[in-house]
């Protein structure tokens, strides 16, 4: 899959090539977004053409109304890493900025014609784009041929009943409720960073960990234990992570330490993602070193059989 990250750049790659593109900020890229993807995956497929993802490398309330940005759910790095697995072409991720916020539909849905050549735009049903989301699906429908593609809107997608979005999604990770954060998302919920230095006390009692720094608007499960697997290099790991708060890391209230199992090397400064599949038990305060090293070799045995 290859990435860009304006305009320009995929307009110069594609040479007239036409596409087919999904449009949204995907933040998670749940089973509903998945569903839009693969609809204009399908388009690109069947009438020869290339699929794009279009999305902002950053959230666009970010730039228009920074007080009420969400927590997110993903971040760049796996998004990207999910969409090259689903078998995306090409993925634009653009940074929103306030001169993009500052444009009307028409000149967005302009860009997608001159610099994406789409043939196909595929969108969610409350997507809305251009100067203080002006644009909706309505407009998009009834002017997309004026702009020589074809609009199609995805339905909304429902699990139990209930509508999956991300703002479910978000809520879902708040409460702890793991199991159905990762139906919603189609996999299990990930958290990936470049590991951090930590105290170092894991490794003096036999569990060295790494550490990772979770930023404070980033949505994460409540503190405890669970068992995860650790992706290093590609490569699956079976492993126990500890969400807990410490206030050390500048801008930063909690971090993930994570122990992989039956696995020796340096991974500090190392990129990793970690994806949780069950808690393994709340956060706790021991009286000592004892007890603590028998608590996590206790972990250890349920995340084996967990995972």
């Amino acid at each position: 899959m290859q990435i860009f990250n304006k305009f320009s750049e995929i307009k110069s790659f594609l040479k007239g090539q036409k596409t087919a593109i999904a449009l949204g900020t995907f933040d998670g890229v749940h089973i509903g977004h998945q569903s839009i993807i693969r609809q204009a995956m399908g388009l690109a497929k069947k009438h020869g053409l290339l699929s794009v993802v279009f999305t902002f490398s950053n959230h666009p309330l970010s730039v228009v109304a920074p007080e009420r940005v969400p927590f997110q759910i993903g971040d760049n790095i796996s998004k990207a890493a999910f969409l090259e697995e689903m078998g995306v072409d090409l993925l634009l991720n653009v940074a929103f900025s306030e001169k993009l916020s500052k444009e009307s539909p028409e000149d967005f849905l302009t860009k997608l014609k001159d610099s994406c050549n789409a043939k196909f735009v595929v969108t969610g049903p409350n997507f809305t784009f251009g100067y203080k989301g002006k644009g909706n699906t309505r407009m998009l429908s009834r002017v997309a041929s004026s702009y020589g593609f074809k609009a199609e809107i995805g339905e909304a997608v429902q699990l139990d009943g209930r509508m999956v979005s991300s703002t479910r999604i978000r809520g879902l990770i708040e409460e702890g409720n793991l199991e159905l954060t990762n139906e919603y998302l189609g996999r299990p919920f990930s958290f990936g960073g470049r590991v951090i230095h930590g105290d170092q006390r894991g490794r003096t009692i036999g569990f060295p960990t790494a550490n990772l720094a979770i930023p404070d608007k980033r949505a994460m499960l409540p503190n405890g234990a669970y068992g995860v697997y650790v992706l290093i290099k590609g490569v699956k790991h079976k492993g126990i992570a500890n969400i807990g708060n410490n206030p050390t890391f500048e801008g930063c209230n909690r971090r993930l330490e994570v122990h992989v199992l039956d696995f020796k090397g340096d991974l500090y400064n190392k990129p990793l993602t970690v994806q949780f599949v069950k808690k393994l038990r709340d956060e706790k305060k021991f009286s000592g070193i004892e007890a603590l090293v028998k608590q996590l070799h206790a972990d250890e045995d349920k995340a084996r059989q967990i995972l």
